[in-house]
């Protein structure tokens, strides 16, 4: 996703649509936003159908008591399930929060290393500090496999081009932010690694065959199911050895088939930007939504600032449920997955406020995770 700025089935169950659901329907959302407090029609939206969660880009970003001061805002916001407070923070070139706070080498130098216990430094360092700020969820790790050097969008940004140790250090580090009360978001499933177009500018497809994806590209999605990952993010690539027309995010042959029955996968399963260009140059932002929650989705990301967009996308929902083109059933088990993960990773959180400034400052980029991210950098160049 990048920091941009801008304006079913049978079975279901209407008339329960404007008390169960209606209400909660916003939880599939995570909405990105302008400006540096939350907006007034943001929150009015919340106040209608709740939200998901916030997501944070560094157009929401100044200084670190007003980051921590912005989540509080956002978990004001809650009203049945608290939201999400999150942000992409991976190290390299996709980190939101810069200097003062640590400042990340990329994820391919712990590939370059291979060292388990330079992996658990960084994840746990870089987990005190989002909680310090208040964000409750990071969308990392990238768990593509770096096959492919002319990738646009990856390349560095993966751990490895080995599967293995890809897989080992991603479970490492999501494991670490985990116990750090971070919850996790490994991506881009089922890999992203072997593209040649960006996804934020069209739609790329990867051409392999299925016992190659087995070995090269889902392993480490394997291992981090087995660690236990809160949530995964599918990726805007076609796989046609899948299926043949629909990329990933909305596949069902992929994310209910392959991810859920095939992996065993039981957390959230988050989509990338609905906005980016592979979506929303070929399909209607709020009718690519119905699908991907079809495919088996549970939330969606609307990172663009504009608010008549996410409005257009609650109301489409709540129109597919009403006719049937989106079950109820389909819906609930969504949310149940929501309220899991949040009570797992949430509750904790409850009693969350803004640290004082002098506690800020003594957390952010000290000496010991300065000394992490320098281990780090000694591979940076290889």
């Amino acid at each position: 996703m990048r920091d941009h700025a801008g304006p079913g089935s049978t079975g279901s169950r209407p008339s329960r649509m404007s008390r169960a659901v209606r209400r909660q329907i916003g939880q599939l959302i995570v909405a990105g936003f302008d400006g540096r407090t939350i907006p007034v029609e943001l929150a009015a939206l919340a106040r209608e159908f709740d939200l998901g969660g916030v997501i944070f880009f560094a157009r929401n970003i100044d200084a670190p008591l007003q980051v921590a001061e912005l989540a509080y805002a956002a978990k004001q916001l809650a009203r049945e399930m608290p939201p999400w407070v999150s942000v992409d923070q991976e190290g390299g070139r996709v980190q939101r929060l810069r200097a003062p706070c640590t400042e990340w080498p990329p994820a391919a130098t712990l590939g370059r290393c291979g060292d388990p216990e330079l992996a658990e430094d960084f994840a746990r360092a870089l987990a005190r500090e989002l909680r310090a700020l208040g964000i409750t969820l990071d969308y990392t790790p990238v768990l593509d496999v770096a096959t492919n050097p002319s990738n646009p969008v990856i390349g560095d940004r993966a751990m490895s081009s080995d599967a293995a140790r890809a897989g080992k250090l991603g479970a490492i580090v999501l494991r670490t932010l985990q116990e750090e009360g971070i919850a996790a978001c490994g991506k881009h499933f089922p890999g992203h690694g072997d593209t040649s177009v960006d996804s934020h500018e069209d739609l790329p497809v990867v051409e392999q065959e299925r016992p190659r994806l087995d070995e090269v590209e889902l392993p480490p999605f394997r291992a981090a199911i087995d660690a236990e990952v809160a949530m995964l993010m599918t990726a805007h690539v076609r796989y046609p050895a899948i299926d043949e027309e629909q990329p990933a995010t909305l596949s069902k042959a992929i994310v209910t088939d392959l991810l859920r029955a095939e992996l065993g996968f039981e957390g959230l399963v988050a989509t990338d930007d609905m906005e980016m260009g592979a979506i929303a140059r070929h399909r209607d932002v709020a009718e690519a939504s119905v699908e991907a929650l079809r495919a088996g989705c549970d939330l969606l990301l609307l990172c663009g600032a504009d608010v008549a967009t996410q409005v257009a996308v609650i109301e489409r929902l709540i129109h597919a449920v009403e006719n049937e083109e989106l079950s109820v059933r389909q819906v609930e088990r969504a949310l149940g997955r929501q309220r899991r993960a949040k009570e797992r990773f949430l509750a904790a959180d409850a009693d969350w406020r803004p640290p004082a400034a002098r506690q800020l400052n003594a957390l952010l980029g000290c000496d010991a995770h300065q000394a992490v991210a320098e281990r780090m950098r000694e591979f940076a160049d290889e």
